[in-house]
């Protein structure tokens, strides 16, 4: 069985160096990324060829338990799958992978397009009903769990090729990059829609169970299927056999066993991560960085064990957020103070990364392996920079959410695993890290449109796939 393991994946010790002993960018690449996919999905609105017909996707895909099929031509959503491909999807790759050294000039001048779109929008709109906002806030929220799930998706076989930057790949210790938001960015996208922050009433054990299950299923499965294989896992992570699956269970478990009400849920999570930065501080930082571990199950997953309480953190503080922001005054629909609640949404960010500077600076550096505190205010940082840019669908009036967008949305999860096993797929067949630069990209690219595609497919058949 190892002899078979090894001829799987014969370069297996060659692709866990390769993400391995990374240091990360600074602060200003993340916040010009953070500015560029939001802008290119505006942008993408704003140029309209939206050809699915009687297709209001807004009301209808956003709908939680909406299981209806939403009628239209096939060829029109073909066509529209195909623009927003190009429009929406290769850029990002580009910008993630061949145009990494012009990141700060394609921000610049992403900018520049979209204010200009929302200009010229506002002043050829001459009716007072074409002004009004197409976007609820639902809607923003929404749009900005598909852009962190689109990200996520490419950013997790792009990894794996030299085509993709070092400096963007999880760090190994301190720093910041951009993949090291990846985990952070789904525990707060998690957090914004809730049940907790929705203050809708708290489920029975038997349903928080029932909910969890399947996240701790995938995880034994990611680890079982990784170890089969042979599968190259950095250690330095999570922890010998912790994963991503297990993290987001635990989160969901510890705030059920803990339930607070959503208006103090942000307390809670600011004494734990006050409490837990004071134990990093103490001594627990150099423990958790260093590569020495024991044989019980604590030590040889301590990264991924210790981070829950940072992970935990960042939950509780995202759903007192949204509960304020979002829905303490209307939980089902846009109220009338929309516009105060984008302006939060703004001051917010600026707070966070003003914020995260300071601790970065003055208390510790920024770390996802250990989820300390700096890292949360950079997750909450940025990802309130992507929603606020979202939210400025506002002013562009008949703006829609776009064909690529409703199919994530409704496959969230879905189109997750569809590229796990992608990239899994592509990693047992291809030397990627001996892939030339032209290779790389057509594999990207293919693997990109293969992903749209059955996403397409399932959102055009009103397929979800969903456990709970």
């Amino acid at each position: 069985m190892d002899s078979f393991s090894k001829s799987v994946n014969p370069n297996k010790h060659l692709k866990e160096q390769f993400v391995s002993n990374l240091t990360g960018s600074s602060m200003l690449e993340i916040f010009s990324l953070s500015v560029i996919i939001p802008a290119v999905i505006l942008l993408r609105r704003a140029i309209g060829f939206n050809f699915v017909n009687g297709c209001d996707v807004t009301q209808s895909s956003l709908k939680k338990h909406d299981n209806a099929v939403i009628p239209r031509n096939r060829m029109a959503y073909t066509a529209t799958m195909i623009v927003d491909f190009l429009v929406v999807i290769l850029p990002v790759l580009l910008f993630l992978t061949v145009l990494a050294e012009w990141t700060y000039a394609g921000a610049t001048v992403l900018t520049l397009l979209l204010l200009a779109c929302i200009v010229i929008k506002r002043c050829g709109s001459s009716s007072t009903k074409s002004l009004q906002s197409y976007h609820s806030l639902r809607t923003s929220i929404s749009s900005y769990r598909v852009a962190m799930m689109i990200v996520t998706c490419l950013c997790i076989l792009a990894v794996d090729f030299q085509i993709f930057p070092r400096r963007y790949a999880k760090t190994e210790t301190y720093g910041t990059s951009w993949m090291d938001l990846g985990v952070g960015s789904f525990v707060l996208a998690n957090a914004l829609v809730s049940r907790q922050a929705r203050n809708v009433s708290s489920r029975k054990w038997t349903s928080t169970l029932q909910s969890t299950f399947p996240l701790i299923l995938l995880g034994l499965v990611r680890l079982i299927l990784t170890a089969g294989v042979d599968y190259q896992v950095h250690v330095g992570e999570y922890g010998v056999h912790w994963n991503f699956f297990f993290t987001l269970a635990a989160v969901s478990l510890l705030t059920s066993t803990i339930n607070v009400s959503p208006e103090y849920c942000g307390i809670l999570g600011l004494l734990i991560l006050t409490g837990y930065q004071i134990c990093l501080m103490q001594g627990l930082n150099v423990y958790l960085v260093s590569n020495k571990r024991e044989t019980d199950i604590i030590s040889l997953n301590k990264e991924g064990i210790f981070s829950i309480f940072g992970y935990w953190g960042i939950y509780l503080v995202g759903v007192q957020l949204a509960y304020h922001l979002f829905y303490q005054n209307n939980p089902t629909a846009a109220s009338k103070d929309d516009q105060w609640a984008r302006t939060r949404v703004w001051v917010l960010s600026f707070l966070f990364w003003l914020v995260t500077m300071i601790l970065d600076w003055h208390v510790e550096r920024v770390s996802r392996r250990m989820c300390n505190l700096a890292y949360v205010t950079l997750v909450l940082a940025v990802n309130l920079q992507v929603l606020a840019i979202l939210m400025l669908s506002e002013y562009l009036p008949g703006s829609k959410f776009t064909a690529v967008e409703e199919a994530f949305n409704l496959n969230l999860l879905g189109s997750f695993l569809l590229a796990n096993v992608l990239t899994g797929v592509v990693n047992l067949s291809v030397d990627t890290i001996s892939a030339s630069s032209i290779e790389a990209l057509v594999i990207l690219i293919t693997y990109a449109f293969v992903l749209c595609f059955v996403t397409g497919v399932l959102g055009f058949c009103g397929f979800r796939c969903k456990f709970w």
